[in-house]
């Protein structure tokens, strides 16, 4: 049933809003969220501009980095291929074949959760969605993986404040 509604999931981001100019768009907008570098950036300057909350800053960029370092350990563990579905092939690189949960939805909702109390946190939440969801416009995770990964990125950001 979920292998069924991820792919009718996968379809349905492959195939919705695609043109070139779109593509291109959603790639380079999707570049942000490597690695878990704009989340990491954004801490590094809050720390710079807000020398009063600093340490929150750097502590909240300490967070993000340490889900990102155990979504790479739950990826290496749980070994899940990315989509491979005929005729629709991923439309962006990826730095392993591995898929689940989605990396770039895990640092951006531990991100989101854990700076959400420095600044108004529904910007912070759209961009997180955002990214998310590039993952799947681009074909290179399954739904359930971005939904993992949201869901682990969120606790970890809560548990951390």
């Amino acid at each position: 049933m979920l292998s069924r509604l991820d792919e009718a999931g996968y379809r349905l981001a492959r195939t919705a809003g695609h043109t070139p100019a779109a593509e291109h768009a959603v790639r380079r907008f999707s570049a942000l969220g490597e690695h878990a570098a704009i989340w990491l950036a954004l801490g590094a300057a809050g720390a710079l501009v807000d020398a009063p909350r600093r340490r929150r800053w750097l502590r909240g960029a300490g967070v993000v980095g340490g889900a990102y370092v155990l979504n790479t350990a739950i990826k290496l563990a749980v070994r899940r291929r990315r989509p491979e579905v005929p005729g629709l092939p991923a439309l962006a690189g990826t730095p392993t074949g591995l898929s689940f949960p989605s990396a770039h939805a895990t640092s951006s909702f531990a991100g989101a959760s854990v700076y959400s109390p420095l600044v108004p946190g529904a910007p912070l939440y759209a961009l997180a969605a955002g990214l998310a969801l590039s993952r799947l416009y681009l074909g290179v995770h399954w739904p359930s993986d971005s939904l993992a990964g949201a869901a682990l990125g969120t606790v970890i950001g809560r548990a951390a404040r």
